[in-house]
């Protein structure tokens, strides 16, 4: 089921990438040929760019896919670049969590105060801060369901990194 769920976020970041390119060209085309242009594409693209970013981030999670500098760690036995794989994983949890709380507050408060942006459209702040909230949490929860399972795998005599004992033999 999460992975579905990723694979919609996934999906829905890929829409706010096309939405950006629409924008930004419509945008362009209307300041080269009217000397206008989009109202408020600033804030629209801003909000855009946030759903681009953090909503593919559990599927990124889940694909271990995240920019890391190896180079030592590939260098040490695979017990210890497994632990540190655990590790850092549990570290990416703990940073995670204040994002979650910071991103609900600024959510709520947005929410209850009927907070806007400023300019012609005047568009509400609380979408961005929800979907900032919703691409965090599932981050959050793929990661502690790997650590979940790469400590399971650990500990059942499994690598995370390498080959692995049956493989080998």
């Amino acid at each position: 089921m999460l992975s579905r769920i990723e694979r919609l976020l996934t999906d829905l970041s890929i829409i706010a990438v096309l939405g950006l390119g629409v924008v930004i060209t419509a945008n362009v085309l209307m300041r080269a040929l009217f000397n206008s242009g989009v109202p408020d594409t600033t804030v629209i693209v801003a909000e855009l760019m946030v759903a681009a970013v953090i909503l593919p981030m559990a599927a990124t999670t889940a694909a271990r896919a995240h920019i890391a500098v190896e180079l030592l760690a590939n260098q040490m036995p695979a017990r210890v670049h497994d632990a540190l794989i655990i590790f850092g994983s549990i570290f990416g949890l703990v940073a995670l969590a204040p994002l979650i709380w910071a991103g609900w507050r600024e959510m709520t408060h947005a929410i209850e105060a009927g907070s806007f942006f400023f300019g012609d459209l005047h568009l509400p702040k609380w979408p961005g801060r929800l979907i900032f909230l919703i691409g965090i949490s599932f981050c959050w929860l793929r990661l502690a369901i790997m650590v979940m399972g790469d400590i399971r795998t650990i500990r059942d005599g499994g690598r995370l990194s390498g080959p692995n004992p049956e493989e080998a033999a």
